[in-house]
């Protein structure tokens, strides 16, 4: 069984599809009402539906993430060169995380996995 989309509750719609297009390759396909819904179409197929939450800052589990799993350390590397450029990283360089390669960081209160399995 493949899980093929998620909603995820962000503070700014706007601000995180050209986040998610940017740095992860995902297209917007469509926006509800006035930047209220927006729905994501990435790479492989997958759906990301953004929403924006109702009542301020959205609130996730502590060790709640997603993750984008890459094909090699090489493309780790580059994308948190990217983020480093835009400031959504500080100065955690990717590193080995049990069986992976890779960091953690936070967008809009969501926690983010960028890695590569060895």
């Amino acid at each position: 069984m493949k899980l093929n989309h998620i909603n995820l509750v962000v503070s700014n719609v706007e601000d995180a599809i050209i986040f998610f297009e940017t740095y992860f390759n995902f297209t917007c396909i469509e926006i509800k009402g006035e930047n209220i819904v927006a729905v994501l179409i990435g790479s492989d197929g997958f759906t990301l539906v953004l929403m924006k939450n109702k009542s301020g800052a959205p609130a996730y589990p502590e060790a709640f993430h997603i993750g984008f799993m890459q094909n090699s350390k090489d493309e780790v590397i580059e994308i948190f060169q990217k983020l480093k450029i835009a400031d959504f990283v500080g100065g955690q360089e990717p590193k080995k995380i049990r069986d992976s390669f890779g960091f953690y960081f936070h967008y809009q209160h969501l926690m983010i996995e960028v890695g590569y399995y060895w």
